[in-house]
């Protein structure tokens, strides 16, 4: 699946574009998708000469949140609680692609919580795009800044990334509906579907159900439609 975050590079030459959008992504060219915007031009006696422009389109597969990139030779063990070295190349990474967005935003380090990791999350206006459709676009933001710095490192980390708050109040949410619907399904002793969530919406539910005396739940359909089941036990 292609994301719908572009970034704009512009230099001497198409190749130069390329090369330097690459560069500044981390990226393989079979990882991105090139659309030449302007080929440039040498103009005369180097007077009205022109940077070619390309619009660089990192290609993104819908991945679980808790997913890590493809596997390769990393150093070392893996990295479960992000160090704070860690966190703040992490920071710049994320800096770096809100530059290439040409989005006025700042990032702050979140410290982790009883409930959630350590995350850096991006504030500013009209953000919402960042987010996208269940969080879509932000889960994208999220491997692209993992992958990048897991080539950067050369070993596996994993850091959150969230926008305005997003996250902790989707989860939030999810926690509470989760309990709810649970209630509901033990009152009529019949199972509830919820609606299709991303693998990391399903894993909150099934963990905030986990030891419910109740009910029990259970993942089903393909991928993409997705849901879960919310089944009663029998009353004695």
């Amino acid at each position: 699946m292609q994301s719908d975050e572009s970034l704009e590079v512009s230099a001497r030459t198409v190749d130069d574009a390329v090369a330097k959008a690459l560069a500044e992504l981390g990226l393989p060219a079979e990882q991105v998708h090139i659309s030449v915007l302007s080929e440039g031009s040498r103009g005369f006696l180097g007077m009205g000469a022109e940077d070619a422009r390309i619009l660089v389109t990192p290609i993104v597969e819908t991945v679980a949140a808790e997913e890590q990139p493809p596997a390769e030779e990393w150093e070392g063990e893996e990295e479960l609680v992000p160090s704070a070295d860690t966190l703040a190349e992490a920071k710049e990474v994320v800096q770096h692609l809100l530059r290439r967005m040409r989005l006025n935003a700042t990032v702050v380090l979140r410290p982790s919580t009883p409930q959630s990791p350590p995350a850096l999350d991006i504030r500013g206006d009209d953000l919402g795009l960042l987010i996208g459709r269940r969080g879509e676009t932000l889960g994208a933001l999220q491997f692209l800044t993992n992958l990048i710095l897991h080539r950067r490192l050369r070993r596996r980390v994993r850091v959150a990334v969230d926008v305005g708050g997003y996250r902790l109040r989707r989860e939030q949410a999810l926690r509470d509906m989760a309990q709810r619907m649970a209630e509901r399904a033990w009152r009529a002793q019949q199972p509830v579907t919820l609606e299709p969530m991303p693998p990391n919406e399903r894993r909150i539910v099934h963990l905030a159900l986990a030891e419910h005396p109740q009910v029990t739940t259970q993942s089903i359909g393909e991928e993409g439609e997705r849901r879960v089941v919310i089944m009663p036990y029998e009353r004695a």
